[in-house]
């Protein structure tokens, strides 16, 4: 099965970002976190920031601190947030599954995408509620299952199902798909309440094939592939690739469907 994990990627080599990738997605989560003036805001998975630098600007009398494993990431956030003049954010390297964070600190924990390559989810998310005051909220996106997901079945189906021996959990993006499992998890950390959002939005992968071509060879799955592959044969891969992505180019860019949770849950 193949996946979305872009650890490997660098935004800095691509037209395309991550941000933009899930535009459409965001607009949704922004209003789920409903963060307030004065709110403490943990962000798990950061990547180059967006998502903390605009927790920080809806909580201007409170203070935002993104958390991700990649300098570099890191190192991008704090320059973006520099360039910005945000100053009520901070960005820290290291892992939220296992960083010693101040106990009951934060209001709200948020999360695009950040948790499901956790190693031992019920003792990351029980180190997540040990950081949020009681009370506190954790917001959280997650994809739905692979078969759910357009952009997922259109890259296995290029790359010839290839990718067909099984994913470690922690390194499945589809980790947290089934709402009972979620569930399980978070409560047995310490979570009630936990309710799943529905969103069924397209994500972006460029203004044209070529650039979404070059996002895609990007993620490390795709990577995994390709490198299995004699030379012949990954170019016949990529030529399947191509011809998918051209099906799903129009005028304003190219296109996939996604489906995704919306996961919120409150320290208990």
């Amino acid at each position: 099965m193949m996946g979305e994990d872009r650890s490997g990627s660098d935004p800095g080599m691509s037209p395309v970002d991550y941000d933009a990738e899930l535009q459409l997605l965001d607009q949704v989560l922004r209003t789920a976190y409903d963060i307030q003036r004065r709110d403490k805001v943990l962000d798990i998975g950061c990547g180059a920031g967006q998502t903390t630098r605009e927790a920080a600007r809806m909580a201007p009398e409170g203070a935002a601190l993104g958390i991700d494993l990649s300098a570099t990431m890191i190192d991008r956030a704090r320059a973006l947030a520099r360039s910005e003049g945000i100053g009520n954010v901070t960005f820290l390297h290291g892992d939220a599954q296992t960083y010693p964070f101040l106990s009951e600190n934060f209001d709200l924990v948020v999360s695009r995408f950040g948790t499901m390559f956790f190693q031992d989810p019920m003792a990351a998310f029980a180190n997540v509620r040990h950081a949020l005051r009681p009370g506190g909220r954790l917001v959280m996106m997650t994809w739905q299952g692979h078969e759910q997901n357009e952009w997922s079945l259109a890259i296995e189906k290029a790359l010839g199902g290839l990718s067909d021996a099984p994913v470690p959990e922690a390194a499945d993006p589809f980790s947290l798909a089934d709402p009972a499992k979620v569930e399980g998890i978070l409560e047995g950390a310490g979570f009630t309440d936990v309710f799943f959002t529905a969103l069924d939005r397209p994500i972006y992968w460029g203004q044209d094939v070529t650039a979404a071509l070059q996002w895609i060879r990007g993620f490390m799955c795709t990577r995994a592939v390709l490198e299995r592959l004699d030379t012949a044969m990954a170019q016949v891969a990529l030529g399947r690739l191509r011809d998918t992505l051209a099906s799903h180019a129009s005028g304003d860019g190219v296109w996939f469907n996604s489906r995704a949770w919306i996961v919120e849950a409150r320290r208990g």
